[in-house]
């Protein structure tokens, strides 16, 4: 059975594991996830289940929803998807055999904290540059030779060698480091080379699927990842 961790501030306050194809999301209690907050709506969202995966559909709400930090209509969620409804955050696994309890809390207030601000803001801006590039693009933070890279190619390579598409720096990085593939709707970021070379949002990693914001280092190198519409 699917399971959704709610969380505030970082801190787990409930773990939501469901049989129901269709659960609701919003500040009254008759919803089956229940935020109690202001700056979210009476019906704020719609959680749908399939077999394999979820969709939440945003039901016009005043604040809107987030999906790893890009503001949504409807999204189809993956494996630790982390969606943002006013001050919390809902993570999705599709099968979590855990044991709990839905919530039982009770017009919506505009949100104008400094975090739904800076998520709106972000949301913006990483609009016009993926709309600009046509792609999704890598943002250069740290050591990068660009400020920018289109993915419009369907491998991007990162490392040391004379035709990699992403130069890195870096001690005993590879000829060809890392690569970004991109598979149907998703991106992959695959280490090929020295191994501990590769990190996203601080972890080691060899294979994980990028997620919008999502923070690469390769070598000494950073980068962020922004969803464009081409996904």
């Amino acid at each position: 059975m699917p399971e959704i961790l709610v969380k505030y501030e970082d801190k787990v306050i409930e773990r939501v594991v469901t049989q129901k194809k269709r659960i609701s999301v919003g500040r009254t209690a008759d919803n089956d996830i229940v935020l109690d907050n202001k700056g979210v709506s009476r019906k704020h969202a719609t959680i749908e289940f399939d077999a394999d995966s979820a969709l939440v559909i945003d039901n016009e709400s005043l604040n809107g929803v987030f999906v790893n930090n890009r503001k949504v209509t409807e999204e189809v969620l993956k494996e630790e998807d982390q969606v943002t409804i006013g001050k919390f955050d809902l993570v999705y696994h599709p099968d979590t055999p855990k044991e709990t309890k839905l919530a039982e809390f009770d017009g919506t207030m505009v949100l104008k904290t400094r975090r739904q601000r800076e998520l709106l803001e972000k949301d913006k801006q990483a609009k016009e540059l993926t709309d600009l590039a046509g792609a999704s693009v890598l943002l250069g933070e740290a050591n990068a030779e660009r400020k920018q890279y289109a993915l419009s190619k369907p491998v991007i390579t990162f490392g040391k060698g004379k035709f990699v598409n992403v130069p890195v720096k870096g001690f005993l990085v590879s000829r060809i480091q890392t690569k970004i593939i991109k598979d149907k709707d998703e991106f992959v970021l695959v280490n090929v080379g020295r191994r501990g070379k590769t990190r996203v949002n601080g972890e080691r990693v060899q294979q994980y699927r990028l997620r919008n914001d999502d923070l690469i280092e390769v070598g000494r190198s950073v980068f962020r990842f922004v969803q464009g519409s081409d996904k």
